[in-house]
């Protein structure tokens, strides 16, 4: 059988799958999963482009990482055949632990548990099954592996990752600000003291490459309605969960209802089987279809929060640089009460409640982005560049947030 296939990229053109056993990766039931999972949760409410999907995120990354390896052959790394394919396959199952909506219901189904930790579980168990072949991207995966730099393709501030997700997502939601010179980044990448960097001619590129993150996350990722829209979502779980628990009649598929009718802690998810099969047979049908059976369920709570949802009738979100009073809350959640009269105080916090965001552009000391210049010199970039908004990229920015349910 003929296994070097060519995909059709919408991003980047024709793509081929380059080995054997990344084909049979591609092929496998655990890697077919992502086709079902969104790349950005509940974006396409804002977005409507924004359905693609983390299936569509790993082949660009695949490509992507071939085209790194190249190029740092061509300026004398070695990267021997049976490493290209191992950074290969660590790049294309890097996100395979991703549930569904992607990071809208991380931590919300179980507790505790990253998709990269359900990634390595994934990978240990494909291992198992291909006899052995995936061990050396499991090291680079991990970075146990002697060449760190490998891993730093895989996972840093401007791995192969970000170039991917950047590019792809700015060009599904039509955001222009997210676009990014992932090509001459790439061809400016070196390695030294077995390191990645930059060499000093990608400098801007990789200014670019900041900013357009720190644009991304405010205008895409953190937009105030894809925040009202996925925080609508986990009350939904929540409550569902909650309902289920009690042992409220819920309809759910078998996979779903495994995470609804118990609470799956860390400890048991890392070392009871069960717990991963039934996780890898869930995506976004399993959320959606419950969604609209629920729309109809006897508890108001839930029934109004999945009608909301289906409707898109989301949270109204304030976004403010400081806490919201308390006292603000608790008014809303008084008008939520008066509103109903069907709930209680706890049960107004399915309509009225505070969280906060995050944005990281930058994290210095966190695997620097390395600029190489012509003197040989190595410098962070922050200390490389007289880009006063880059320097300020470089502090974490929290934002606050109060959610409201429309029409208090």
């Amino acid at each position: 059988m003929n296994k070097k296939k060519i995909i059709n990229d919408p991003v980047y053109g024709f793509i081929t799958i380059p080995t054997d056993l990344i084909f049979d990766l591609v092929e496998h039931r655990c890697f077919q999963r992502l086709r079902y999972i969104k790349q950005l949760g509940m974006t396409h409410l804002v977005y409507p482009g924004a359905l693609h999907t983390r299936f569509h995120h790993a082949l660009g990354a695949l490509h992507l990482m071939g085209l790194a390896v190249e190029t740092l052959r061509t300026k004398g790394v070695e990267v021997s055949a049976e490493e290209e394919e191992a950074v290969q396959i660590a790049i294309l199952l890097h996100d395979i632990g991703h549930g569904p909506f992607s990071h809208a219901l991380e931590n919300t189904l179980v507790k505790g548990v990253s998709h990269e930790m359900i990634s390595r579980l994934l990978m240990d168990r494909l291992n198992q099954e291909f006899n052995g072949k995936l061990e050396m991207a499991i090291e680079i995966f991990n970075d146990t592996y002697p060449r760190h730099f490998l891993h730093q393709l895989v996972s840093g501030q401007l791995d192969i990752d970000r170039l991917d997700y950047l590019n792809r997502d700015s060009f599904f939601t039509g955001v222009s600000e997210g676009v990014i010179s992932f090509d001459r980044i790439i061809k400016m990448l070196n390695v030294r003291d077995d390191h990645i960097v930059v060499e000093e001619k990608g400098i801007y590129s990789v200014e670019k490459f900041l900013i357009a993150r720190r644009l991304m996350y405010w205008q895409v990722y953190l937009h105030k309605t894809v925040v009202a829209a996925e925080m609508l979502l986990v009350k939904i779980l929540e409550r569902s969960r909650a309902l289920a628990l009690l042992g409220a009649d819920l309809f759910a598929t078998p996979a779903l209802a495994h995470f609804l009718h118990k609470s799956v802690v860390k400890e048991a998810f890392l070392n009871e089987p069960n717990h991963l099969d039934a996780f890898i047979s869930l995506d976004d049908t399993d959320i959606l279809s419950a969604i609209k059976v629920w729309v109809n369920h006897s508890d108001f709570i839930l029934s109004d929060l999945c009608a909301r949802f289906i409707g898109r009738n989301l949270y109204r979100v304030e976004i403010t640089n400081t806490p919201p009073p308390l006292d603000k809350a608790v008014e809303f959640k008084q008008l939520a009460i008066d509103k109903f009269g069907l709930i209680d105080e706890e049960e107004a916090g399915y309509y009225v409640f505070t969280d906060r965001i995050v944005n990281d552009a930058y994290k210095v000391g966190d695997e620097n982005i390395r600029i190489l210049f012509k003197n040989g010199e190595v410098q962070d970039i922050t200390q490389s560049t007289d880009n006063l908004i880059l320097v300020s990229l470089s502090k974490r920015v929290v934002k606050y947030i109060l959610c409201v349910i429309k029409g208090l």
